[in-house]
């Protein structure tokens, strides 16, 4: 199944695993990529940029095919070093950056003349544009079904993917609500040239996150997300818990961000992920998750999804030519 994707970052199938904070290491990534995919390796879960560098180093270990490292940057009171993982992604030797939150052109200059190939994600078509003039190659496009940032104009990808396929004209991924070849063989008639999975990839053996938040996935349905953050224009999606219902409860009487702060952060999200207390912060997933339904392989993941994809678009073909099945 070759797209203008697969031919840019020299993957076999047009599949990318999203880079989800926490979640985004060396075993997932590398399975990933082995199995035909791209994987992305989380910078900022790596606590320092040799840290990330290193955590390259144990994902090449278990494949040499291409590898990407997601970066997120956004404004805060202690910001990250966000120039030192940019130096350390490009040390790593991977092929693949994908961007987040803020406008990545301060650092393209130095990303392409590095010979990285630059994903961004976005949320509108509007910043896909944007992305698009300031020299990326490839662009991300989150629907409203996704987890963590949709974004404050929610378009879900029924009608985003198309939107942005009218108006980009560099190869772009559909992202949000991404699960299975049916998601990819829709994708594929929408315009895109391949897919994100975040939620569904998480929910694999090879995601190191305890047990019981992949069984959570597996047992949840479509409706057990929550928008935290409305009122404050920064909605995220996140796992319906206790934790979660309270912030909105807090936001829609009009509480603000100080007094959701200590509910909402970091440190609580990675206790949910490294001890599998489900209600012990914040953490995101997707609508997808209603669709999930297993927990194996992220090379199984890979292979049925493409070949779940094909079926589907050869039954069509077929059908377009015999409508009649005779």
């Amino acid at each position: 199944m070759r797209t203008r994707v697969t031919e840019l970052l020299g993957i076999e199938h047009p599949v990318v695993q999203g880079g989800m904070m926490w979640v985004g290491r060396a075993p997932l990534a590398a399975a990933v990529s082995e199995a035909g995919g791209l994987g992305i390796i989380t910078a900022l879960t790596q606590p320092t940029p040799a840290d990330l560098v290193a955590e390259v180093g144990r994902a090449r270990a278990l494949t040499d095919k291409p590898l990407g490292v997601n970066l997120t940057i956004l404004p805060s009171i202690n910001p990250p070093p966000y120039a030192d993982y940019v130096r350390a992604v490009v040390d790593s030797g991977v092929t693949v950056i994908e961007t987040a939150g803020a406008n990545p052109e301060p650092f393209m200059e130095q990303l392409k003349g590095a010979g990285l190939t630059v994903i961004h994600k976005c949320t509108s078509v509007r910043h896909a544009l944007k992305a698009e003039r300031v020299g990326v190659d490839v662009v991300s496009i989150d629907g409203f079904e996704c987890a963590g940032h949709p974004g404050e104009d929610d378009v879900p990808g029924l009608v985003l993917i198309p939107a942005a396929g009218d108006a980009l004209t560099i190869p772009f991924l559909a992202s949000g609500g991404f699960a299975d070849g049916r998601g990819l063989a829709a994708a594929l008639a929408l315009g895109a040239d391949g897919v994100n999975m975040g939620t569904r990839f998480m929910c694999t053996v090879e995601s190191e996150i305890a047990d019981s938040v992949k069984q959570a996935i597996v047992e949840a349905s479509e409706t057990d997300t929550e928008l935290i953050f409305r009122p404050l224009r920064n909605t995220a999606r996140v796992a319906s818990n206790v934790v979660s219902r309270e912030v909105v409860r807090i936001l829609e009487e009009g509480g603000e961000f100080a007094d959701v702060r200590e509910l909402v952060a970091g440190a609580r999200g990675r206790r949910v992920f490294e001890e599998g207390d489900l209600d012990a912060g914040i953490w995101s997933v997707g609508q997808v998750q209603g669709l999930i339904r297993d927990v194996p392989t992220a090379g199984e993941v890979v292979r049925r999804t493409v070949r779940q994809a094909e079926e589907i678009l050869d039954r069509l073909s077929l059908s377009a030519r015999d409508p009649q099945g005779v």
